[in-house]
């Protein structure tokens, strides 16, 4: 009784800045701040993320690989290269596959199809792309150090990178180039640090401080306050705790400026709830087309309050209380509810979708107090080192909104808006270009300088099979 989501559209090419063009001044300068060696910490991405996976491609198209590109051509104290990332070798997808647009299909309609999201066909482990990442560069340094899936609450961890606390978890993104596996991700912060002295850092953490407890559908207690589950290792099913939070960002800030950094730029951290996991199917997408179908829903819930009529209707759902309801408006259905379950076993209408699928107005509410407070700290820090603040936030919300750019229509519609990569959460090659726009802006306010933009037309969005 929903409709499909049907995703063949307009070819996406990734989304636009807000300005039509880029402007581009004679000569490029540094303004009050040195480029020379630039360090880019952060997360996924930061790493280059995209479609589900970490592979080679998307890493040479990260938005650290478009500044240094634009750093390089300032004429002094520009970027020196190389500018070394722990690049795998393939582009089927690290440590699983990534995804791909093919044609879909559901059981118990093999009739129809559309085109979706699949996992990249015929994939196979790679082993060079799970051996140690051994550094081209002098000294072994590496100048992007973001990590797929690391908190901020995860700096102070021993083992994060082979063993969290003799638990056998551990991140394999780290794994793959930690100097110590054994060490804490702050420990290997300042060895990098200290071994490639950046004159010049961008800083991006804290999204999956809350974006955890988004894709778990808020199953944590989301008050920010709770505490960790093993020593100082927290839910990461949960918002992370604000004062582990603040108190690991700055200590972390602090190591990054430790050798006497002339700048570097603080990115704040996007409306997770705005991105198209959370918002392609919506959550009154049980559609009502027939008079039977009206019949039956009826007799599947007799006398109940439950309102249904022909056209959209609210989905039933589970809340977080374990109560069987209809979603009411604003509540968000994840893009990771089988849409078998959905299409041919009456998820949603004769049974309910359960609740780890979906984000209800408490839950939700609970991530934008966390993002609120965790944004206000950071703008803060901004100021307390004089160092520059980019409002990504600001901007992510303006492409969900839409806009045009150059005569074409973009927003974050699921492939078709162009603005994301396949896995609803990460961006194109395009997008990343458009993130390191928003950074350049930035600190050429905060600094004085006239790095060029990128022209975001150059790369890739959404790849049509």
């Amino acid at each position: 009784m929903m409709k499909k989501v049907y995703l063949i559209g307009a070819l996406a090419i990734g989304f636009a800045a807000c300005k039509p063009s880029v402007n581009v001044s004679p000569t490029p300068t540094s303004g009050s701040v040195d480029f020379t060696s630039y360090l880019a910490v952060g997360n996924s991405l930061t790493a280059g993320y995209a479609d589900g996976s970490l592979y080679v491609t998307g890493q040479l198209n990260s938005y650290p690989e478009r500044l240094f590109e634009q750093f390089s051509q300032v004429s002094q104290h520009g970027a020196q290269g190389p500018f070394v990332q722990p690049l795998l070798t393939s582009d089927q997808g690290y440590p699983s596959a990534k995804l791909v647009l093919a044609r879909t299909y559901v059981s118990c309609m093999p009739w129809d199809s559309s085109l979706g999201a699949v996992s990249f066909p015929g994939w196979i482990a790679n082993a060079a792309d799970a051996a140690p990442y051994v550094s081209s560069g002098p000294n072994g340094q590496i100048n992007n150090i973001g990590v797929p899936g690391i908190r901020m609450v995860d700096y102070p961890v021993e083992g994060y990178a082979s063993n969290i606390y003799g638990t056998g978890q551990y991140n394999p993104y780290a794994a793959r180039f930690y100097n110590n596996t054994a060490s804490t991700p702050l420990q290997e912060l300042y060895f990098r640090v200290h071994n490639l002295h950046p004159t010049f850092f961008t800083f991006w953490l804290g999204a999956n401080d809350v974006l955890g407890y988004a894709l778990a559908g808020g199953q944590g207690d989301g008050s920010g306050t709770t505490s960790p589950i093993l020593i100082n290792y927290y839910n990461t099913s949960d918002i992370s705790n604000f004062t582990a939070f603040e108190k690991a960002y700055d200590t972390a800030l602090k190591v990054a400026i430790s050798t006497g950094a002339t700048g570097g730029a603080l990115i704040n951290i996007p409306d997770v709830a705005k991105l198209p996991y959370f918002n392609t199917i919506p959550a009154n997408g049980l559609t009502v087309t027939r008079t039977g179908q009206l019949d039956s829903l009826k007799a599947a819930w007799p006398g109940s309050r439950y309102s249904f009529a022909m056209g959209s209707n609210y989905f039933l759902i589970k809340d977080h209380a374990g109560s069987t309801r209809q979603a009411v408006q604003g509540e968000l259905i994840l893009l990771s509810v089988p849409q078998d379950s959905i299409l041919c076993a009456g998820w949603g209408s004769a049974k309910p979708i359960p609740n780890q699928y979906v984000i209800t107005t408490d839950e939700l509410q609970y991530i934008e107090n966390a993002i609120s407070t965790f944004n206000s700290f950071i703008q803060n820090e901004a100021l307390v080192y004089n160092l520059a603040y980019v409002d990504m936030n600001s901007f992510m919300n303006s492409v969900s909104t839409g806009f045009a750019y150059s005569g074409i229509d973009y927003s974050t519609q699921f492939v078709s808006g162009g603005a994301f990569s396949l896995d609803g959460i990460h961006l194109t090659p395009r997008g990343y270009a458009l993130v390191a726009d928003q950074i350049i802006t930035s600190i050429n306010s905060k600094y004085g300088s006239t790095v060029h933009q990128v022209d975001a037309n150059q790369f890739n969005g959404i790849l049509y099979p």
